[in-house]
């Protein structure tokens, strides 16, 4: 896009902004830009309400009777269902359950179940930690029989005959680069494996249609571009076509076929329910739901539009005004998810310096400056202020200061 020559210019984008009226439904604190709900998403105004009501009306009035009155064994179904709605699942093929890194290790068992004469899982060296050490616990509860194989380049040039499934991220945690998910599930599909796609940097932010690329397993986290809020649960996608014939090692109680009848024999639901384990969370649900219906109010077309334009205002006036970082995300809108990552030697510093002047992003090692633009509240206004908070951190050194080299514990 061709930069605003000024700030008032993108003041003038956000009033003419399609999606402006969606910044209202958050609650954000006066002063601050957040770019940072690539990792953890803002408190949806209506939240604190709806958990309110579940708490003290719900809960505290009608006590256990809650679990009928109010659907709470519904609420893995119909938030799953609402998910899907974004990521291109069909009714009935998403459960919200556990966290990610569970549902992984329930997807990647299922599937290597499916491949008994393969043994290999392929995957890339730069995936987000968790899915490769639940990879590696599952391979060691297998007995070692099977390899993680990581790849530093094109993963779908690795694929052999012995790859049972590919497991791969969709959107890169640290560069933002993105995959090409159709094209990869079709060369994944074509060696006789199958294919599992984490949605963790997707779901809410990029355009995903998992039934059309014909994806076998999905999962992602309700957090970030979702707005479940600190913790919330996660997302697995199991298409209609192998619901009956996936099993998973963790056989709790709610997937089973009749939880209520307790039987001593476990039996699994004919549907994608076999993927649940214990009782729901019903709270962290709750808030979920609020926050899966403030995305899927605005549609993933105008956000995947605004969230191009938003990057690549602030790619433009970063590598005009801040020539000492370099750019590890793809410099293609289409090719990279809602996010930018910058590096400079010194980030953890640069990003300390950031938060205490009222710009949110977040570091990740070794030397990463992120900032998500999540369209749905970040305007075009706030990439301007804070690209222009960035270049005077850079150019005065006020990122050099004792306090901006304490590591804390989250990064």
């Amino acid at each position: 896009m061709n930069l605003p020559e000024s700030r008032a210019a993108c003041l003038a984008l956000d009033t003419a902004d399609p999606l402006a009226a969606h910044r209202a439904e958050f609650d954000l604190p006066e002063g601050i830009i957040y770019l940072d709900g690539n990792s953890l998403g803002p408190l949806p105004r209506r939240t604190p309400g709806v958990v309110a009501n579940v708490v003290a009306e719900q809960w505290g009035t009608d006590l256990i009777t809650g679990w009928n009155r109010h659907g709470w064994l519904d609420l893995p179904r119909r938030v799953g269902n609402a998910i899907g709605g974004l990521i291109g699942a069909h009714p009935g093929e998403v459960v919200v359950a556990d966290s990610t890194s569970v549902n992984l290790f329930k997807a990647l068992s299922a599937a290597l179940a499916l491949r008994p004469g393969r043994t290999t899982i392929l995957s890339e060296r730069d995936n987000f930690p968790t899915d490769l050490y639940i990879a590696q616990g599952l391979i060691a509860q297998l007995g070692g029989r099977h390899t993680l194989k990581l790849v530093d380049d094109d993963p779908a040039a690795h694929l052999g005959a012995d790859t049972a499934v590919v497991m791969l991220t969709h959107v890169n945690y640290r560069t933002g680069a993105m995959h090409d998910l159709a094209a990869i599930t079709v060369r994944a599909h074509a060696a006789g494996a199958l294919m599992l796609w984490d949605l963790a940097h997707s779901a809410g932010a990029v355009p995903v249609d998992l039934n059309a690329a014909g994806a076998d397993l999905a999962v992602g986290c309700g957090y970030k571009y979702l707005n479940g809020g600190p913790g919330a649960p996660a997302f697995l996608f199991v298409p209609e076509r192998h619901q009956a014939a996936f099993t998973q090692p963790l056989s709790g109680w709610m997937g089973h076929a009749a939880p209520f009848q307790f039987e001593t024999t476990y039996r699994p639901a004919d549907d994608v329910g076999r993927f649940l384990c214990g009782t729901p969370p019903v709270l962290s649900m709750a808030a979920l739901e609020v926050g899966v219906s403030t995305v899927a109010a605005a549609g993933m077309s105008a956000l995947r539009e605004k969230s191009m334009a938003l990057t690549s205002l602030f790619d433009g006036l970063v590598a005009r005004d801040c020539p000492s970082l370099v750019q590890v995300t793809p410099t293609d809108p289409a090719c990279r998810g809602s996010q930018i990552c910058l590096r400079h030697p010194e980030a953890y510093a640069v990003m300390q310096a950031l938060i205490a002047g009222g710009t949110i992003g977040d570091f990740r090692m070794p030397d990463i400056l992120r900032f998500g633009f999540a369209p749905l509240y970040v305007r075009f206004v706030d990439v301007w202020d804070a690209a222009a908070q960035l270049s005077r951190v850079l150019a005065t050194g006020a990122w050099d200061r004792p306090e901006f080299h304490t590591r804390q514990r989250v990064t």
